[in-house]
């Protein structure tokens, strides 16, 4: 039975309208301020470039992004113009003619939004005085040798400078509203409220400082969240001044909102305020107007795969590439964070239970984490090197033998197969077989690491003794530098990868969000990741069986290390007996949610913050009532029409399955139809957020000089 299109494809039909009073943009000017506008550092960089269209198209020319200006990424990344508003022109006019250098143009990305950027270098020789400023404004110093630091209180100083020149030349018409990303550009929000610069202010935090600095230091997190000393714990670290700066602007922001209902926990523990808001971080979606075309991108980019994978394993190659499938993890080198740990532990018990079900499934693992190295491993590019030398020795004899096959028809014969091939194509076949003997195993990484003895991912191999043997159901590749379609490894881009892979596993302990998973879902591609991460508890709120979506949730937070890593394991184990078929039927299913990821939809909750900062800052023309907010519903995902009731009708008792196993019980059209009319709505911005109280969204600021 042919897998039809879903029709999900082509919009979001499930999806609630948004109800909120629309605000009147033409009349207010919303600037967005983050070190990563045009200067990509991380994960940030991705929410605002992606974010960038759907802000565009709701305020046209009354969006801007604020950032520091890098001559290499301003000559390469934006267009220079001039502003289109004068009070605009005005304000960077008079910073300009006090010694400092601004910058303006269009960013080229999606929406092509309006950029100013702020010369960090050029008015370093004021440093000393804005430290002063600094100082006298909420009692933090800022030590001469933190660079990043000072950095951002530069940036943060021209940015307060700025508002305080624009809100001078607009008076009170139209209102500004400023949101501020992380505490690199939070310095600007603190020391525009000291001030008293009429601003609607928003302040985000993506992940705490310190979270990550404890996490990073393999501290028991979650668990002991209410325990620790937060002011000792930055001090020992060295970053206290950090720190500080981060709580100001937290406690300074008329609305402080996280990416994630796990950050809003931390956060109210670390920095000691409920969000009012939480905001996910989505992506840009883009459906496919031919049917189940990121299935055939699937197929194409997984035909890459395996030709890297004949070249890597060769002399090795005695699985079947049609029975092999491709797992991968991605991200920052945090071995710990993001859960490498968890899931080489994992890997090894995954290949005992292939080799004792006498499984035919090969596992190859992709580890794609930028490391130290020094260049590309001779081996990797040797392997590489003597699979082309197969391929052209393979086409040369085909060309001979099918000229001989087609003369031989031609005269009517038919023809003596021992005469097509003659004893000099026989001795050239031989050479090339014997050429692909390997005695060592294949390598496991593709690089000369630098630290080849330290490296985690490398000892931890050693340890769980997966070096890539004949017996080994699981083989792994380490990529330590990110993937390139230049590369003359694997000649892939991230997407392609990404595309011809069967599972992502993510099983991080520290995630504020995580895009990985998210991009898998969006591509249709299945994933593992974490109750920990942001995308894991983002998707057990929003569908019913997250597994059976593709979407499979490792619990690291209630369960032991040991608990967890069985649960993953399992995870593991079921996907690889899966059938062709039901892989296939599972990617469309996962595919089908990335609705849920679209900021068409997670656009709603940057609305809603930037409405309730406005009714904060100027409460006389903006008006919500904070009493009873009216719902904004989101929805939720029922279980798919064609899953059995039970889940545990739902597992294999045998890890061998036919492909033509529930063929008459699955149709793509009418299961996509079914779970749009049952999409649920249960809950609302308020209380979808527990620790977000009402008393939290009234609360007063903490500074009393703020007044």
């Amino acid at each position: 039975m042919r897998l039809s299109r879903s029709l999900s494809i082509t919009s979001l039909s499930g999806l609630p309208l948004w109800e909120e009073e629309s605000l009147p943009v033409q009349d207010l000017l919303l600037f967005e301020v983050s070190w990563e506008v045009t200067n990509k550092v991380g994960g940030i960089y991705t929410v605002i470039q992606t974010k960038a269209k759907i802000t565009v198209d709701e305020w046209g020319e009354n969006y801007i992004m604020m950032g520091p200006y890098y001559e290499h990424n301003f000559k390469t990344q934006v267009e220079k113009c001039e502003p289109p508003n004068q009070a605009i022109k005005a304000a960077m006019d008079s910073l300009n003619n006090n010694g400092c250098q601004v910058h303006f143009g269009r960013w080229l990305i999606e929406g092509s939004p309006y950029v100013i950027l702020f010369d960090i270098g050029a008015a370093a020789w004021n440093l000393d005085r804005w430290k002063g400023d600094l100082w006298n404004a909420c009692s933090i110093g800022l030590p001469y040798h933190d660079r990043e630091a000072n950095d951002s209180l530069i940036f943060g100083s021209l940015v307060a400078w700025f508002f305080k020149e624009l809100t001078d030349q607009l008076q009170d018409k139209p209102n500004v509203i400023a949101h501020f990303h992380e505490w690199q550009a939070g310095t600007g929000l603190v020391l525009s409220r000291s001030r008293k610069i009429p601003l609607a202010t928003v302040f985000t935090t993506h992940a705490t400082l310190l979270g990550r600095y404890l996490c990073a230091g393999n501290a028991d997190f979650y668990n002991n969240l209410d325990k620790f000393n937060i002011d000792q714990e930055a001090g020992e670290r060295q970053i206290y001044h950090r720190y500080c700066l981060e709580r100001a602007a937290v406690h300074c922001a008329h609305v402080f909102t996280t990416v994630s209902q796990i950050t809003a926990v931390e956060a109210n523990h670390m920095l000691h305020r409920q969000p009012d808001v939480v905001t996910p971080n989505g992506l840009n979606v883009r459906k496919f107007s031919a049917m189940h075309e990121f299935q055939n991108l699937h197929s194409m980019n997984k035909a890459k795969i395996q030709e890297f994978v004949r070249g890597h394993f060769y002399g090795h190659l005695d699985f079947n590439l049609e029975k092999t499938l491709f797992f991968f993890i991605a991200g920052r080198y945090e071995f710990s964070n993001k859960g490498a740990d968890l899931f080489l532990e994992s890997l090894s018990r995954l290949n005992y239970l292939l080799r004792v079900h006498k499984s035919d499934v090969t596992v190859v693992v992709f580890f794609i984490m930028p490391a130290k190295t020094n260049n590309f491993n001779v081996e990797s590019l040797k392997g590489q090197a003597v699979r082309k030398q197969l391929w052209d020795t393979a086409q040369s004899v085909k060309e001979k033998f099918g000229k001989r096959l087609y003369e031989s028809l031609l005269r009517g014969e038919i023809p003596d197969m021992s005469k097509i091939l003659d004893r000099d194509d026989f001795t050239i076949m031989k050479r090339a077989i014997y050429a692909t003997q390997r005695h060592t195993f294949p390598p496991v990484t593709t690089h000369n690491m630098l630290d080849d003895s330290t490296d985690p991912i490398l000892s931890n191999i050693r340890r769980i003794g997966l070096f890539n043997g004949r017996n080994d159901r699981v083989k792994i590749v380490f990529h330590p530098e990110f993937l390139s379609s230049t590369s003359p490894l694997l000649p892939m881009d991230y997407e392609e990868f990404v595309r011809g892979c069967h599972l992502g596993v993510f099983p991080s302990y520290y995630e504020p969000w995580g895009y990985t998973p998210g991009e898998c879902t969006v591509m249709g591609i299945p994933s593992v990741t974490t109750n920990l991460s942001g995308f894991g508890c983002f998707m057990e709120e929003h569908v019913s069986d997250p597994s059976e979506y593709g979407i499979y949730i490792v619990d690291r937070r209630f369960r032991s290390a040991d608990e967890s890593c069985n649960q993953l394991t399992q995870f593991l184990f079921s996907f690889c007996q899966q059938s062709r078929r039901q892989r296939i039927i599972q990617r469309n299913r996962t595919e089908r949610l990335s609705d849920l990821l679209d900021w068409r939809y997670l656009g709603r909750f940057y609305m809603h913050a930037r409405h309730l900062a406005l009714s904060r800052s100027f409460p006389g023309k903006f008006k919500m009532d904070h009493l009873n907010l009216a719902p904004t519903q989101g929805f939720r995902y029922p279980r798919p029409a064609s899953v059995p009731p039970s889940p545990s009708a739902s597992l294999h008792s045998t890890p061998h399955h036919s492909d033509e196993e529930d063929d008459d019980t699955y149709d793509e059209e009418e299961e996509a139809e079914k779970d749009r009319q049952n999409i649920k709505a249960p809950f609302t911005l308020v209380a979808c957020f527990p620790r977000c109280t009402l008393s939290s969204v009234i609360r007063p600021l903490y500074f009393s000089w703020l007044f």
